[in-house]
């Protein structure tokens, strides 16, 4: 009897790298089920009354995970309900629903995390919910079997925040594996400042907005500028930021951002991992992060071998008995070593 496998989606970005890791899973005959990423509990409730439509428990995240969904005729089991899963897949684990708890769980870096700020430290020294520390918290629930990280930067990383080394594995993530593949592309525009905003104020983080808008201007040095908005921000209100500084510019609120990358000659970013795109194709890059410090995290380029990888080490952890994997996870015994796959 085939295997079931549940993968949790939630932005878009994290939605496609579920995709793409199940269409490996399938060669091993798994049958794959997808679902919006979900809460219970009082999370549950205020998502439901649509009060975190800012987060990827609703609002537009929701509805392109659902309309992706559709398009591509995934089948869908939303919450993980209708069946019992052999293996669960996750991008984050800054929250963990009780029906996946204790089951054999794989979580997989969904791309740049956020600094150890204050925060980060009152939620892990006062033990508050991972959530309010957002991605600087990834990693922290130890709820998982098997976390798959971008590099051996990231692995540093985590463990430096006290992820267990043993559970870890570098193979690179989907979306961020091959930047190279981009600069194929029907995009009408060239060597132009390409501005990606975040959606920070959304998340209850302050933005300078207006001056970083004149700071990319100051950049981008006489070149042409096109902003493209994150998905999650609040357009109207960006677009009359832009146009009171900038009233030349292009403003983007659809379509492929890795396009306009490839095509670009500088990009400038505030908090966002599509700057991992910029610095694997060669771009001149700007940042709120340390751009030196981000080349040493780099996603590893593989040719878009990350699915294939990680779907090969999910193999390995549902075929694990479940008397081995108890004792393995009571730290009894040494956990073995992930056997990535040759590469492709």
């Amino acid at each position: 009897m085939a295997e079931n496998i549940l993968l949790i989606g939630g932005s878009l970005n994290q939605t496609t790298i579920m995709h793409q890791i199940a269409v490996h899973l399938k060669a091993f005959r798994y049958n794959c089920y997808f679902s919006p990423f979900y809460a219970d509990g009082f999370l549950g409730i205020l998502s439901q009354r649509g009060m975190l439509d800012f987060s990827i428990l609703g609002g537009r995240h929701l509805q392109n995970t659902l309309a992706y969904i559709a398009r591509h005729k995934l089948p869908m089991d939303y919450g993980g309900c209708e069946r019992n899963y052999d293996l669960v897949i996750t991008s984050t684990d800054l929250v963990v629903p009780k029906n996946i708890r204790g089951k054999r769980l794989v979580l997989v870096q969904e791309g740049m995390t956020e600094p150890e700020d204050l925060v980060y430290q009152l939620v892990r020294f006062l033990k508050l919910p991972r959530f309010l520390a957002n991605t600087s918290a990834t990693g922290l629930s130890d709820a998982y079997d098997l976390f798959c990280v971008a590099s051996q930067g990231y692995h540093d990383l985590f463990v430096h925040k006290g992820v267990r080394s043993d559970k870890i594995a570098v193979t690179g993530i989907p979306n961020f594996d091959h930047a190279e593949v981009y600069r194929h592309n029907e995009f009408p525009h060239r060597d132009f400042a390409l501005v990606a905003t975040s959606s920070m104020r959304e998340t209850f983080k302050p933005d300078d907005r207006p001056a970083f808008i004149q700071r990319a201007l100051k950049i981008a040095n006489g070149r042409r500028v096109i902003f493209k908005l994150h998905p999650n921000e609040n357009i109207a209100r960006a677009t009359k930021e832009i146009r009171a500084y900038a009233p030349e510019a292009l403003i983007i609120t659809e379509g492929n951002i890795n396009y306009m990358i490839a095509n670009c000659a500088v990009l400038i970013t505030q908090r966002s991992s599509v700057v991992y795109v910029g610095l694997a194709l060669g771009k001149e890059v700007h940042s709120y992060y340390d751009v030196n410090q981000l080349r040493q995290m780099l996603p590893i380029q593989n040719g878009g071998d990350s699915a294939r990888q990680i779907a090969y080490l999910c193999e390995q952890l549902v075929r694990m008995p479940q008397v081995e994997l108890a004792v393995v996870r009571s730290q009894k015994l040494p956990r073995p070593a992930w056997r990535l796959p040759n590469t492709a």
